[in-house]
């Protein structure tokens, strides 16, 4: 045999090689912008911010690109909170043409956010996956429960004042920076339990969504900084390629899901809500114990 048939012999298995690694890559790019278009599509329906959505699917992604085990969860949470500054910024932009965005509630809340994302991102660095992985489940499974029950608030209850909503925020900031939420799962529950309107918690949610998403994604980047077995093209616990994706693919759909918060009834946005979490909660369960 010739060296150059030996040359030929060897190259074949090299090309395809790289042949599998573009198919991948592409299959890859791919799921991340359909989780995108999804998330993007929820985040303006229901005010979510995408991140009850994105966390549990950007898991799987990530583990089946054969990333460390040990940061998986950790930068799924990091890269839905830089992904949900975009989502969220999509959706409460075609949330303000319908006039649903609440900015006084939503200048009251920010401080408290986002002194309560800053410690959520220092409580995460310490807390082991597993645990993390379950309070986001349970939580889920809670908020869909009581979504499901249809709860009515007491006629005559309003926001609280400064310090009462900045109290809130804190709480609602650091328990979404733990479980990498746009915060909509607390946020909308809670405006409407002060008598705010479906549509305009929603919309307000949308835009409170953002300082949680900045104050969670400076924390993780930070708390990530120096950490050992992050894949290339990380800053910390955000993974840069699929935050670009995502937010690229969400530009779309998060208006389209606003057009459709404020068509539908009261009653069924609170159905499609807790029927998109239970599914979400089930799926994380399955995760878990499965």
């Amino acid at each position: 045999m010739t060296i150059k048939q030996e040359r030929e012999r060897g190259a074949k298995p090299l090309i395809v090689f790289y042949l599998q690694a573009v198919i991948m890559s592409v299959e890859f790019v791919l799921l991340y912008l359909a989780l995108g278009a999804v998330t993007g599509f929820f985040a303006g329906l229901l005010g979510v911010g995408g991140g009850a959505t994105m966390v549990p699917v950007l898991v799987m992604l990530l583990a089946w690109q054969g990333f460390a085990p040990d940061v998986v969860m950790r930068l799924a949470l990091g890269t839905s909170m830089a992904a949900i500054l975009f989502t969220s910024s999509f959706s409460a932009r075609s949330h303000v043409r319908h006039n649903a965005v609440r900015w006084p509630i939503v200048m009251r809340i920010t401080p408290g956010i986002l002194t309560g994302t800053l410690l959520g991102t220092l409580i995460v660095k310490f807390t082991p996956t597993f645990w993390l992985a379950l309070i986001f489940t349970v939580f889920i499974l809670y908020v869909a429960t009581q979504m499901i029950m249809g709860f009515s608030p007491r006629p005559g209850r309003t926001m609280p004042g400064f310090w009462g909503t900045t109290c809130v925020g804190v709480g609602i900031g650091a328990f979404s920076c733990l479980v990498a939420i746009g915060g909509g799962s607390l946020s909308v529950p809670f405006m409407v339990w002060c008598n705010v309107r479906m549509q305009e918690a929603i919309g307000t949610s949308s835009a409170i969504a953002f300082p949680i998403a900045l104050g969670g994604a400076i924390g993780y980047a930070a708390s990530g900084y120096g950490e050992a077995h992050l894949p290339p093209h990380s800053l910390g616990f955000v993974y840069l390629p699929a935050v670009v994706l995502l937010a690229f693919a969400s530009m779309f759909t998060a208006p389209l899901g606003v057009s459709l918060a404020h068509r539908l009834p009261v009653m069924r946005l609170r159905q499609i809500f807790a029927a998109v979490l239970l599914l979400l909660a089930i799926k994380m369960l399955w995760t878990l114990f499965g």
